[in-house]
């Protein structure tokens, strides 16, 4: 894998208030990061039980 390569953006919604769904190919964990205007955050998607929402990770 490249530099950039690692992560793969799988939903996007919004232009100026994007809301955007990441996940790590390396370890399948899912990351949602949000900006509005000249601030942003990143944190991982969790599950009812507080754990990491985790898509399996498929080997070419």
């Amino acid at each position: 894998m490249g530099k950039n390569d690692r992560f793969k953006k799988v939903y996007s919604q919004g232009t100026v208030n994007s809301t955007q769904i990441w996940v790590d190919k390396e370890t399948g964990v899912n990351y949602l990061y949000h900006e509005d205007g000249y601030s942003g955050g990143l944190t991982p998607l969790l599950d009812r039980e507080g754990k990491p929402i985790v898509t399996p990770i498929i080997e070419k």
